[in-house]
């Protein structure tokens, strides 16, 4: 008997979560190739495509679409990056390529807009708009516009 798994789409055909029984397995995204990959604890693997992963996986994959009658709370932005709460005095450093912006309209404390890695001495972690003096202090990659390109770079730089 073949398992049956579940593919939540997240981003509109190009990622998707792997779910059996209400639990995440894996994850499934589908590369500028138009190859699949699979990943999930035991690696990555690659598709050509659906019919080949089901035969390799024994599964029966069903697939649910974007969800958009999810919380559809208020979102922000500047310059094309998300933010943490409403942005006040907008800027755009060009040097640097960072969305700037302050968290009230008196506040010195300058914040990036985006998805962002630092590295740590501990490791590359993830950051949703840092302070800039942390930017600055530390070695980063970003901005993202999205938390999946972000993810996507953090695994890559945890590879290495």
């Amino acid at each position: 008997m073949s398992e049956k798994l579940k593919a939540k789409e997240i981003l509109k055909n190009k990622f998707w979560i792997v779910e059996s029984e209400g639990e995440k397995v894996a994850t499934l995204s589908i590369g500028e190739d138009s190859q699949l990959m699979f990943s999930n604890n035991t690696g990555t693997r690659f598709f050509k495509n659906i019919k080949q992963l089901s035969k390799n996986l024994n599964a029966e994959i069903t697939w649910s679409p974007i969800d958009t009658t999810v919380n559809q709370e208020e979102k922000f932005e500047i310059y094309g990056f998300s933010t943490s709460c409403a942005p006040y005095n907008p800027m755009f450093d060009v040097k640097q390529r960072l969305a700037l912006f302050t968290k009230s309209e008196k506040s010195k404390s300058l914040y990036c807009a985006g998805y962002f890695i630092i590295k740590f001495d501990k490791g590359w972690v993830k950051s949703f708009c840092p302070k800039l003096i942390t930017v600055e202090r530390y070695e980063t990659k970003g901005p993202f516009k999205t938390d999946i390109e972000m993810r996507q770079e953090l695994s890559k730089a945890n590879a290495r």
